[in-house]
């Protein structure tokens, strides 16, 4: 068995119909600890300290942002181990910036990706295009900006 037909079989059991579940107890304090379901890892969030809160772990909002940023890299790796591109030390850097003004939300995320790789790699194009087909960057409102700028270290 290949490693993708192993990957996937592997994927499959995990997560039947590509559903997983996610629990989440509010602990107090405008705290709560979330549980992903397969693999029982755990993260905690508090309110910013702008919004009421302690800011001592990342805020609800700060994990979309974290979301973005990973799921860009990993869509892109998942191109790059497919055709052969070491991109190890690619790093992400996002601003989240909210609203000033209620409702309270996400106004932009300001993203740079900074890939180990020369401006003028072969497959850059691919790599960018793999980077915007992200899940979570497909599923943000459209109200929120959100340039993604990719700088080429290389």
């Amino acid at each position: 068995m290949s490693a993708t037909a192993s990957a996937n079989s592997r994927r499959r059991a995990l997560y039947p119909d590509g559903m997983v579940e996610i629990t989440a107890q509010y602990e107090g304090q405008l705290r709560c600890k979330a549980t992903h379901g397969p693999s029982k890892s755990t993260v905690i969030t508090d309110a910013p300290v702008d919004n009421h809160g302690r800011g001592e772990a990342f805020s609800p909002t700060d994990l979309v942002a974290t979301a973005l940023q990973t799921c860009m890299m990993t869509i892109m790796g998942i191109y790059s181990e497919r055709h052969g591109i070491d991109l190890r030390g690619m790093s992400a850097r996002t601003e989240k910036v909210m609203t000033k003004e209620g409702p309270r939300r996400i106004a932009s995320l300001r993203t740079v990706i900074t890939l180990p790789l020369a401006a003028d790699h072969p497959q850059r194009a691919a790599l960018e295009n793999a980077a915007l087909s992200c899940p979570v960057h497909k599923s943000l409102h459209p109200d929120v900006q959100g340039p993604i700028e990719f700088v080429y270290a290389g």
